[in-house]
């Protein structure tokens, strides 16, 4: 388990470095008081999640400026940063993802499903039918580098998701570097308060309402002392926030299946 700790540090550690780059808060501001520059640097830097989603809801292969599909989820985004209201408690990404694919699902049904989306699969023929081995490597080049870009951009969008869950609870990514537990026992005992509170329900629902822990009930359970809990409380929300969120990526970050 201990690997597994160190890893989720290390993961702090190396994305800190980059959250400026990654934040879009102001971008997003700056585009819904009118910043034309601010909205079309935005739109630009989603591309990538924008075609994730698309493409996700298509099963194939689409590319920029031949595909439909990819001029229905900008316009969704676009949308997006139009309506999206930060104190509805929902992520920006999150409330985007939802308006593209409705978007994307309304343009399907006006279509009858009818897509000029190429699949992979059919791009390993050549003109008479055949299969045209080298045609096919490509393919599965292409194929591979476009599901890596997806995967590298889906990896930072949800660190960025991340990042505003955190900030719901008094906690910036950056400053995890910080308050991460320096030797591996304490990140242990951090650890396993992290699990203890992902594992019940009262406690997930008193820290998701209060934004706070449940010091009284924990050290009735833990062995570990208030103050050390206290001391270690932004690291322990942080994992328990990986373990009971939506984070698909950041999971692999903690050994889920040892405790």
């Amino acid at each position: 388990m201990v690997s597994g700790v160190k890893t989720l540090d290390s993961l702090i550690r190396e994305t800190s470095s980059s959250m400026n780059e990654l934040d879009h808060g102001a971008l997003l501001a700056n585009a819904q008081n009118g910043d034309r520059d601010a909205r079309e640097l935005l739109i630009k830097k989603f591309t990538p999640f924008i075609l994730r989603i698309a493409s996700g809801m298509t099963g194939r292969f689409i590319k920029v400026g031949q595909d439909d599909e990819v001029s229905i989820g900008m316009m969704g985004f676009n949308e997006a940063i139009d309506n999206f209201r930060s104190e509805k408690g929902v992520s920006f990404l999150s409330f985007a993802e939802t308006v593209i694919k409705r978007r994307l699902i309304d343009h399907f049904r006006k279509e009858g499903r009818s897509s000029k989306v190429i699949p992979f699969s059919s791009m390993e023929r050549n003109e008479d039918g055949e299969e045209s081995p080298t045609l096919s490597v490509e393919v599965e080049q292409a194929r591979a580098n476009y599901e890596a870009m997806l995967e590298t951009e889906a990896r930072k969008a949800e660190i960025i998701q991340y990042s505003q869950v955190l900030a719901q609870y008094g906690i910036s990514f950056s400053e995890l570097v910080e308050v991460s537990p320096k030797h591996d026992d304490a990140r242990l005992r951090a650890m396993s308060v992290a699990w203890i509170i992902a594992g019940n329900v009262r406690y997930r629902n008193f820290l998701q309402e209060k934004k706070s822990l449940p010091l009284k009930q924990l050290e009735q359970e833990v062995k570990v002392s208030r103050k050390t809990i206290e001391r270690q409380r932004k690291y322990i929300i942080a994992v328990v926030l990986v373990l009971i969120g939506d984070f698909h990526y950041l999971k692999e970050y903690i050994n889920i299946n040892q405790r």
